[in-house]
């Protein structure tokens, strides 16, 4: 059921948050075994980690766009520059 590191890392991020929120419902419904309640557990936290990951290349890529007195674009700055 579980899938491995490595199948986890092949995961875009939408489908691995899709399979976190899958978890977390699994998780919040009392209806899981104990046993399978810690593995699910420990796949969620991978995926939580995979996400953020994620999330923060896709951060460093993104540029804010200055403009100069006439409105125009001038240049670009990294986005957590300010």
């Amino acid at each position: 059921m579980s899938e491995t590191k490595e199948d986890l890392s092949t995961l875009n991020f939408e489908d691995a948050l899709k399979r976190l929120e899958e978890i977390v419902r699994k998780l919040e419904s009392g209806d899981v075994p104990l046993d399978q309640s810690i593995e699910l557990y420990s796949e969620g936290e991978k995926l939580r980690g995979l996400c953020q990951q994620r999330l923060e290349a896709a951060q460093a890529k993104i540029e804010k766009i200055t403009l100069d007195r006439e409105g125009k674009p001038q240049a670009t700055t990294p986005f957590d520059a300010d």
